[in-house]
């Protein structure tokens, strides 16, 4: 097996968790601003979290923090993104 200067794994990992968790922070921005999210799919949303679960349950079992602190962001901001669908789909189907 390579060995990998764990300096730079560190820098890989806090980069993948950048990465990733940026998209989430820029559609919950738009979405506030626009106060809508009906582009956004529930069908997606399903199965990201999902995936961020199984990759939290991993990263506990393999012990990885990186894995560990990406996935529980990603759920806390995708969270929050279905809160937000589902009150401004709520205000729209009001009107």
């Amino acid at each position: 097996m390579m060995e990998v200067d764990p300096t730079l794994l560190t820098i890989l990992g806090v980069a993948a968790g950048v990465l990733i968790l940026t998209g989430w922070v820029d559609q919950i921005y738009k979405g506030y601003k626009s106060k809508s999210l009906k582009d956004v799919s529930s069908f997606l949303m399903i199965f990201i979290s999902a995936g961020a679960i199984l990759w939290l349950i991993y990263g506990i079992i393999v012990v990885d923090v990186f894995i560990i602190g990406t996935n529980i962001a990603a759920i806390v901001l995708m969270f929050i993104v279905l809160v937000m669908k589902t009150k401004y789909d709520k205000k729209i189907d009001a009107t």
